[in-house]
């Protein structure tokens, strides 16, 4: 009987002896994946430290570029206005001459047929000479105030 349980004995180290060489790959395997685990996530940390930097970064340049832009804007803004009120004083200025050239000669107007013409002389105008037989010679020249500051000014630049 000493025979079956030495017998017993040493098959059951034997399996105890399987088991752990077993157990001791599957211990190395487990290091071995351990260590790359471990490098792995070092990895992904040094990964998410260099994506917040070019975050860093990226929030930076953006801060900078809208205080650009701002700028720009409201330097546009300010041209702008300058632009719309040059534009009016322009338009009020045109609008003036239009008037002043309008006062200054008289409007001829025929009708379609040839045989109505009107003449309509303003009311604000220099006569330069009066004829008493102006009935029956052609109409007076009638020179507006423009005309005039504009003939002066041609004379004095000879």
């Amino acid at each position: 009987m000493q025979w079956m349980l030495e017998l017993g004995l040493v098959a059951l180290l034997t399996a105890t002896l399987f088991h752990a060489v077993r157990l001791e790959r599957a211990l190395g395997v487990l290091k071995r994946d351990r260590a790359a685990l471990q490098e792995l996530v070092q990895e992904f940390n040094s990964s998410t430290q260099q994506a917040e930097a070019g975050v860093e970064r990226l929030r930076g340049a953006v801060d900078g570029a809208g205080r650009q832009i701002a700028r720009q804007i409201e330097g546009a803004l300010a041209l702008k206005e300058d632009l719309l009120f040059l534009a009016e004083r322009g338009e009020r200025l045109a609008d003036r001459l239009d008037n002043l050239v309008r006062a200054g000669r008289p409007m001829d107007v025929a009708s379609p047929r040839g045989d109505i013409a009107l003449t309509r002389l303003p009311a604000k105008t220099a006569v330069l000479a009066i004829d008493p037989d102006a009935d029956q010679a052609k109409p007076p020249r009638v020179r507006s105030q423009a005309e005039r500051d504009l003939l002066l000014a041609l004379r004095s630049a000879r």
